[in-house]
């Protein structure tokens, strides 16, 4: 049952009565120059009420001078202009009309402001277009729908956590594997669609807060807690039982060569042995040859995160080099996206989906 929500959660309600909540996602670093297109286009100021005047042509091409922006050859006032498709007679409405910014085609709107030595180009869109495109990166989109469902409301609840986590910074999340994997209007589907609107401001909380609603591709049969995952040490980030560890997507192995272990550590391979590892069998220390050692989260990022896909391996020398046999696809901990999989597809809906994987936390009704 979804209770009421939560006081803290009142900063994010946007005020008027057509108003609804918006994210600002960092997308693109685009240098010195960058071009964007659509229908009906126009440019403002960085406001939510600015006036905004058409450009006939459809088409803006920003280039920095110094410590300025020029757009179409004229320099502007300030370090930032947005910009809105739709604001002509034969569009649909006012930022619904997809923009082309550099190589990322999206909804709502667009910022280009200073940034460094070139431009950076910041989306601010209504947080339920943001979702439909982020279920479509992060989940396969042949899911079944309380899978899906499942992943809007922890994708929701993440993006909100960090909004505000970042509340006056210029942007909210970056749109990389880093944040949430965002890829535009291009990773939409009617079915990541019906999925955000099944759970339309539906987010998860503990004690009164949005809840950092961590996810990954898969868990190997058992999750990992935050504290050993992500050095979160969190109530609703414990170690659950999970039945991804029956399906072939949740095994890995990696055969590694001396000279490629070499290379990426920049130590000598022989020696590589497991030294210590999580309650649930995840490794946190290696040793290596003269007795050095290394931590397993650094020994994943060398090796490289599509190799060493989890950190639930065992490890076997060879003739030539290593094999690493491995369970599970990301850190382990908070929601695993196969797993959710396997309960929906055993008739379990979204709200059990979430309960199992985030113990404690609560789901309230937002707006």
């Amino acid at each position: 049952m979804l209770r009421p929500v939560a006081l803290v959660l009142l900063l994010l309600v946007p005020s008027g009565a057509l108003a609804v909540e918006t994210l600002r996602i960092a997308i693109e670093d685009a240098g010195s120059e960058v071009r964007i297109r659509g229908r009906g286009l126009a440019s403002g100021p960085d406001r939510e009420e600015a006036t905004f005047a058409p450009i006939t042509s459809g088409q803006a091409n920003i280039r920095r001078k110094g410590g300025r922006i020029e757009v179409n050859g004229t320099l502007v006032e300030g370090d930032s202009v947005r910009f809105r498709a739709g604001m002509s007679e034969a569009s649909a409405a006012p930022g619904t009309e997809p923009l082309k910014a550099g190589a990322a085609q999206v909804r709502g709107d667009v910022v280009v402001r200073l940034h460094r030595s070139g431009l950076q180009l910041i989306n601010v869109i209504p947080l339920e277009d943001y979702l439909a495109a982020v279920l479509g990166s992060e989940m396969p989109v042949s899911f079944p729908p309380e899978a899906l469902k499942a992943q809007a409301v922890a994708a929701r609840t993440y993006a909100l956590q960090k909004k505000l986590d970042a509340y006056s910074n210029a942007f909210h999340l970056g749109s990389s594997v880093l944040h949430q994997v965002y890829g535009g209007v291009n990773r939409e589907d009617p079915r990541t669609r019906a999925a955000v609107e099944a759970t339309r401001g539906q987010v998860l909380t503990y004690e009164l807060a949005p809840i950092e609603a961590y996810f990954h591709a898969s868990c190997g049969g058992r999750t990992e807690s935050g504290l050993d995952a992500l050095q979160r040490d969190l109530p609703y980030l414990q170690p659950v039982d999970c039945p991804c560890g029956k399906l072939p997507a949740s095994r890995w192995t990696a055969s590694l060569s001396d000279a490629d272990i070499k290379a990426a550590l920049h130590h000598p391979a022989q020696g590589l042995k497991v030294a210590a590892r999580t309650r649930t069998r995840r490794v946190t220390r290696v040793t290596l040859a003269d007795g050095a050692s290394m931590d397993g989260v650094e020994l994943r990022r060398k090796l490289g995160y599509t190799r060493l896909k989890s950190l639930d391996f065992d490890v076997e020398r060879t003739e030539r080099g290593y094999v690493f046999t491995g369970r599970g696809y990301g850190h382990g901990a908070g929601l695993c996206q196969w797993g959710a999989k396997a309960l929906a597809d055993k008739g379990r809906e979204y709200r059990e989906i979430l309960s199992h994987y985030y113990p404690g936390a609560e789901l309230q009704q937002l707006y």
